[in-house]
């Protein structure tokens, strides 16, 4: 099976800055596009940003000039650098990515475990 572990969260005041790491591992065959979604306590998840396999990206028009995807192929890991965090950009962040196994024909999407975010006043 794959699995999607996202790390980096935590603590920061506003203002401050944070990278989110997000790794792809198992029997994978190719990865497609790769994104980053976030979830407040009672809201809905939200896109944040997305990239593909060549490098293409598209962002939330609320973390636009301040938050850049970007993502390694060869380790299978996508990278969010969040700068001039704000109080609503408190969530849990959500790594995911469109996975084609060895034994499937097309992609699948799957999801990691999500990363605390806490941003302070």
């Amino acid at each position: 099976q794959v699995q999607l572990v996202e790390s980096g969260g935590g603590l920061v005041q506003a203002g401050g800055s944070l990278r989110l790491s997000c790794v792809a591992s198992g029997i994978i065959s190719s990865i497609n596009a790769m994104g980053w979604y976030r979830q407040a306590t009672g809201k809905q998840r939200e896109l944040v940003g997305s990239i593909t396999s060549g490098g293409s990206t598209n962002y939330a028009d609320s973390v636009k000039g301040r938050f850049i995807i970007s993502r390694d192929n060869a380790k299978n890991t996508v990278y969010l650098q969040m700068n001039s965090l704000k109080p609503e950009d408190a969530a849990v962040y959500y790594c995911n990515a469109d996975v084609r196994t060895h034994w499937n024909s097309r992609y699948t999407t799957y999801w990691g475990q999500g990363t605390q975010v806490t941003v302070s006043s």
